[in-house]
Formats: C-alpha cells, sequence, structure tokens
C-alpha cells in the first residue's frame, strides 16, 4: 500500500481520540480553557452523561469576533507567544492549556457552537462547527457583559464507533462530577456549578483565596470528616512550596479515591508523587490502606514538563529527588506535629457501637454475693503502693521480661518522667497538675485487662493498652535506628540475583541509599547485582525476593520502599513483643505513666497499622446517649 497523506479531516478525528476520550475529558478541556480566560463564575450542564449535549459557559474575557474562527483551527492558541525569531518555548507554561486542539477535535466528531461577547467589544458572535465542517460567523444574544458559552451536542455522532466503548451515562456523569471536583479543589476563588440532566448536583460559591478558603472548598466536596480530621501542609525548599491538606493516619481509606494531586493548579496523576505520599505514611498505615489528601505542588514551568500526554495528566520533574523529599518531609512533620491525636471519626464509630436499653427484662439480675466482673480492675484511690506495681518496659527505670519471653529493650533511665515534666509545664504554675488537665485525662479503671478508660475534664478516653504501649516501643526504636547505622551482617556466600539490565542498573545505582538501611549491593556484569550484607534485623532472609521486590519499587515508585517496609516490619515485630500485653492487669501508676507517655510522643495516636489506640467521648456525646441532650 503506498504511503498517503491523510485528510485533515482525518487527523482531526485522530486528535479527537488522543484528547477527547470520553465527554468527562471534553470538559476538562472546555473548563480549563474558562479558566484560563479568567472566568470567577463557571456552569456546567449534562445531559445523557455528557454523550448528547454539554454547556459550558463563564464570565471570563471572552473571544474576540476577528479570532473567533481561528479558535476552531487545530495549533492555534492564544497561550503560547513566539519570540522574536519567531520560536515557542514549551517549557515556560503558565496555563492550563496550549495545544490549540481542544476546540476543533471536539467539532470533528460532534456539534459544536460557540457563542462569545469579547470585552472589549459590544456584540456577541457565534460560530458552529458539525463534523469538522465550520458554519459561518454570525452575530446572536448574550447573557452576560462578556463571557463564552461552549455547546456540545452529539458527542461522537461522526465516529459512531467511539460510541460502544462509552460506559453507561450514569458511569459517564460520574466521571464528569469527579472531574468537576477536581478543578474545583484547585481554584477555590472560582464559583463553581453542575447540572446533570436538568438536576443541579454541585453548587459551590467563590471562596476567599488562601488556606481557609481551601479548607472551605475541600470540605464542601469531600465532606466535614476530611475538615476535622485534615492537617495543614505548607513547605517550600529550593523554589518549590507543597501546600494542601492531608488527613491524619486513622482517617485512612481502603483505596487511593481520596488522593488529590495538584502541579501548578493542574490535576495529574504522577507515579512518584504517589510513591512519595505513600512513603511518608509507611511507618502509620498497612500495605492495604491509603491516606487521604489533596496536596498542590507550585513549582517553576522551567522545572516541570507538562508536555508529555495530549490529556496533561502526566508529568515530568527536572529533579525528583526534590520533590520527593519536599513531600515525604513535609508530611511527616505535619504527622510529627500532629502528636497523639486521633481522628474524630473513631469516636463518632464507637458511639454509633452503643445501643440503649431501656427494659428492665434485658439487664441481668445483681447478685451481692456474685463475684465481680473478671474483665475490671480498679483501686479505691490514688495511695497505692508504686512497689505493687509491675514494671513496664519502657516506661519505667528499667526493663522486664514480658509474657512473650522477648527481652524489651533497656530505655535509659527516667525516660517517662522527663517526658512527664516536659509536658506538664505546659499545665502548671509551679504547683502540681491536676489529673484531668492532661490531654489524656486521670486513669479511673481497666476493663477486660486490655483497655484503660480514663476521665478528661470534659469526657472521658478508652485506651488499648497493647496497641498504645507498642506504639511508644516502635517510636524508640526508630529513634534507636536514626541516631547509628542499621546493624547488617555478611553473608557467608555472597548472592547474585539476576535482573533485566534496566532493573540491575537500578539498583546499582541505588547502592549508597540501600547501604544506609544495611543492605549492600554493587553491579555484577550486565543483569545482575551482587549481595554482600543484608540488615541482621531480618535475620535470614530471602535475599533473592527482597531485591526484585527493590526493583519492583524503583520501577514503579523510584523507591526502594520494599525495604523500609520491611525494616518497618521487623520492628513492629518486635515492639509488639517488647511492649505491654493484652491480658495485663495494670495498677494506677503505670496506666497514669502509659497516658502521659503517649501525650509526648509523637504518633501515639495510631498503632503501626493505622488503627487508633485510643478513643475519646466528650461529655455531650454521653449526654444525648441517656437523652440528656
Amino acid at each position: 500500500m503506498p504511503i498517503r497523506r491523510l485528510s485533515p479531516e482525518t487527523v482531526n478525528r485522530i486528535a479527537a481520540g488522543e484528547v477527547v476520550e470520553r465527554p468527562a475529558s471534553a470538559i476538562k478541556e472546555l473548563v480549563e480553557n474558562a479558566l484560563d480566560a479568567g472566568g470567577t463564575n463557571i456552569e456546567i450542564q449534562a445531559d445523557g452523561g455528557g454523550l448528547s449535549r454539554i454547556l459550558i459557559a463563564d464570565d471570563g474575557k471572552g473571544i474576540p469576533r476577528a479570532e473567533l474562527p481561528l479558535a476552531i483551527e487545530r495549533h492555534a492558541t492564544s497561550k503560547l507567544e513566539p519570540d522574536d525569531a519567531g520560536d515557542v518555548d514549551l517549557l515556560r507554561i503558565h496555563t492550563l492549556g496550549f495545544r490549540g486542539e481542544a476546540l476543533p477535535s471536539i467539532g470533528s466528531v460532534a456539534r459544536l457552537s460557540i457563542t462569545t461577547r469579547s470585552r472589549d467589544e459590544s456584540d456577541a458572535w457565534a460560530i458552529a462547527v458539525e463534523g469538522g465542517e465550520t458554519r459561518p460567523l454570525a452575530p446572536a444574544p448574550f447573557p452576560g457583559p462578556h463571557g463564552a458559552r461552549v455547546e456540545v451536542r452529539d458527542l461522537f455522532y461522526a465516529t459512531p464507533a467511539r460510541l460502544k466503548f462509552m460506559k453507561s451515562e450514569r458511569s459517564e456523569a460520574m466521571a464528569i462530577s469527579e472531574e468537576i471536583k477536581r478543578q474545583a479543589m484547585a481554584h477555590e476563588a472560582v464559583a463553581f456549578t453542575l447540572s446533570l440532566d436538568g438536576k443541579v448536583t454541585l453548587r459551590l460559591p467563590a471562596e476567599h483565596p488562601g488556606d481557609e478558603g481551601r479548607l472551605r472548598r475541600l470540605s464542601a466536596l469531600l465532606g466535614r470528616d476530611f475538615e476535622a480530621n485534615a492537617l495543614l501542609i505548607d513547605q517550600e525548599r529550593d523554589g518549590v512550596r507543597l501546600s494542601g491538606y492531608a488527613g491524619l493516619p486513622t482517617y485512612s481509606r481502603g483505596n487511593a479515591a481520596h488522593q488529590y494531586l495538584f502541579v501548578n493548579g493542574r490535576p495529574v496523576k504522577d507515579r512518584l508523587l504517589q510513591g512519595a505520599l505513600r512513603g511518608a505514611y509507611a511507618d502509620f498505615l498497612a500495605r492495604d490502606r491509603h491516606p487521604a489528601a489533596v496536596l498542590f505542588l507550585d513549582i517553576d514551568p522551567l522545572s516541570v514538563d507538562v508536555n508529555v500526554h495530549p490529556a496533561k495528566a502526566e508529568v515530568r520533574f527536572r529533579d525528583p529527588a526534590l520533590v520527593r523529599g519536599l513531600i515525604v518531609g513535609a508530611l511527616r512533620h505535619a504527622l510529627h506535629a500532629a502528636g497523639h491525636r486521633a481522628s474524630t471519626t473513631v469516636a463518632a464509630d464507637a458511639l454509633s457501637g452503643f445501643q440503649p436499653h431501656t427494659g428492665v427484662g434485658s439487664v441481668p439480675a445483681y447478685s451481692p454475693s456474685a463475684p465481680s466482673a473478671q474483665g475490671f480492675s480498679g483501686w479505691t484511690g490514688w495511695s497505692q503502693p508504686a512497689a505493687a506495681a509491675q514494671v513496664l518496659p519502657g516506661l519505667n527505670e528499667r526493663s522486664a521480661r514480658v509474657e512473650s519471653g522477648w527481652d524489651a529493650p533497656s530505655w535509659p533511665a527516667q525516660s517517662v518522667d522527663a517526658a512527664t515534666i516536659s509536658h506538664e509545664s505546659r499545665f502548671t504554675n509551679h504547683a502540681p497538675a491536676d489529673p484531668l488537665d492532661y490531654p489524656l485525662g486521670a486513669a479511673r479503671a481497666q476493663l477486660h485487662a486490655n483497655y484503660i478508660v480514663a476521665q478528661t475534664r470534659d469526657g472521658l478516653v478508652i485506651v488499648d493498652q497493647h496497641a498504645a504501649h507498642e506504639r511508644l516501643v516502635y517510636e524508640r526504636m526508630k529513634a534507636q535506628m536514626a541516631e547509628g547505622a542499621v546493624t547488617r551482617q555478611a553473608l557467608l556466600t555472597p548472592e547474585v540475583v539476576d535482573l533485566d539490565p534496566a532493573e540491575a542498573e537500578r539498583v546499582a545505582g541505588r547502592a549508597e541509599e540501600l547501604a544506609e538501611m544495611g543492605l549492600i549491593v554493587e553491579a555484577f556484569g550486565a543483569g545482575a547485582v551482587l549481595v554482600r550484607e543484608t540488615p541482621a534485623m531480618l535475620g535470614d532472609t530471602d535475599v533473592q525476593g527482597l531485591i526484585r521486590d527493590i526493583a519492583d519499587d524503583l520501577s514503579e515508585h523510584g523507591q526502594a520502599l520494599s525495604l523500609k517496609e520491611r525494616l518497618a516490619a521487623i520492628c513492629g515485630t518486635m515492639a509488639c513483643h517488647g511492649s505491654v500485653r493484652s491480658g495485663r492487669v495494670l495498677s494506677a501508676p503505670e496506666m497514669n505513666a502509659l497516658l502521659r507517655q503517649m501525650e509526648a510522643t509523637p504518633h501515639s495516636g495510631q498503632c503501626n497499622h493505622g488503627r487508633p489506640t485510643y478513643v475519646e467521648l466528650k461529655l455531650a456525646d454521653l449526654e444525648k446517649l441517656f437523652g440528656r441532650r
């Protein structure tokens, strides 16, 4: 078959397949045009999942009459300006759109009409394109002083085969709604209204620019629970700024659907950013749990390439290590500052589990001679001798061998006293603090030899003693690892691991980073690496499997997460064996020592798997349970 030039119509339809994959992608392009035009109030209408009709109306600067025919030509745009030599710098991009393909691509597969009034003109004009054929320019009515109204009907009517690949109208409508939510997150100062099949499903007023306005916008989109459990992120490094909000570990989700990432106001799906987010939460969440986060990265356009894919959803960074380090550092700083805080949804879930009983028949008869419940232990005052208390590793001056038989690490003497004194200084004025004024209150009882019940000034706290102490021991172990190099063990016979040549090069290129974690590797010819030493904490480990997991992580996330997660898992296991066990009866001083240590230890609000270590119930919530409110 001879080589032939494709007709302009065919070229346009091919381009439409890249830019306009479904109704949601067409709406994305049109909304970005409205934002680039300076629109502050954008209305979106979609019927039949966007396949029957789409309308985007904005109050931006509009399109002058003379430029309207150019707007529907391929690669004609007002967003790129050539220099004196006629060259265009595709790296210095400050707008959301820049290709000049959206309108002609949509017009080639649908019935497109554009009505607009420019700020500098008194009359409004309209132009239409049907299946690639342009209709003459004509005057038209326009409701506002300036702006544009873009209407798309019968999307893909000119390419019937594409319609077979569309999902149900409901699925397409959900995709449209999700796309508008992303755009609204990135532009809190812009008002958005979304109507699906004539029903308004989203109405967002313009918010004041800044952190407070952004959080109100996120609350409207993600719910008040996100607002109540979000940590403010605002860090800058070498001219790159990261801002936004990230959820507490105990506010984690079962999938990554609540992770929204933006680069210079553009929604993106980038493996580097997702890997950095995962790495920042690696110490706090199990592998099947995902943090909720909305993060905005502001970076010099010269340091990021957005001209990677027609959909502009992928980016490439000039210095990926800087970006990743900023994300991990900023998120861990925010999580550290959160201290022992747990999410508000923990209390709500606990309250929902209470079942009120009103009938006398449902309460067992009380017998004075019957023994007390095995799961309850208490005391008559605070005068219990300290000598009668069992020693808890990590809470008192010396360690103890716990029920598992594992020797807990010997922590520095008086570690609890120092932390408690430092914590008490916030509450005292040369006088002893009232235990009720501490954030976790004063211990009052132990239930089922596992749960500590503490009273606060305005409620009560229930603590899972094993999960809480496990976290305390784990944080101490991490601190010890940070103070010195990870202990390594040499293999009797160095092990050769065969990999794909590209994978082997990636692993060998990270030799210094791996050495910091106790793994000594070196290149061993093409497509192989030689392992000489492994972290002693791993014991007799599967070296082949470890290296292959690391290679997969480097390929997918650009970071060796497997080794870090294995070390974290070992620390977690050792912390579990070295912590106070469930079923251990504790004395009053031991319980209060545990509470004070939790208050002084970052991340103590969740265990090593992201589950809460305590539940706080306010007095008002308790009064509601009993009908007092």
